[in-house]
């Protein structure tokens, strides 16, 4: 088993939640202000260990075969597993930007809003 920070599709309601092979989430959480938050095409967010600010996520413990098996694969490729930190100094798995794709014409910086689903409610909006 693993703690692992989701923020964008494998939370609750999201597209990659059924992925999670039922693992019950563990609670909502921050992440430290230590990164940068993009929406890559509005597709996915993604979280990148250079800024300063904070992520809305929720932590699940995932068996690691889950993470494995069914999870990783459904990712996107531009995302890889690696460690963050969170806003109480505990450290969490995490799918984070590959360094490759920083500077991509696709990534649009919402750090100032650090949360996927205030992201898509606000283009929702008239």
């Amino acid at each position: 088993m693993a703690l692992i920070f989701l923020n964008g599709g494998g939370m609750r309601g999201g597209p990659l939640h059924p992925q999670l092979q039922g693992t019950p989430m563990l609670c909502v959480a921050r992440s430290a202000p230590r990164y940068r938050y993009f929406s890559v095409g509005d597709r996915f967010p993604a979280m990148h260990r250079s800024g300063t600010g904070s992520v809305v996520g929720e932590v699940y413990d995932l068996p690691l075969t889950v993470l494995r098996d069914h999870l990783l694969p459904a990712e996107p490729p531009e995302l890889e597993i690696g460690v963050i930190e969170l806003e109480d100094g505990a450290a969490c798995l995490a799918t984070v930007l590959r360094d490759a794709y920083l500077g991509g014409r696709e990534l649009l910086d919402i750090t100032h809003i650090g949360d996927w689903h205030a992201y898509l409610g606000g283009k929702n909006r008239p």
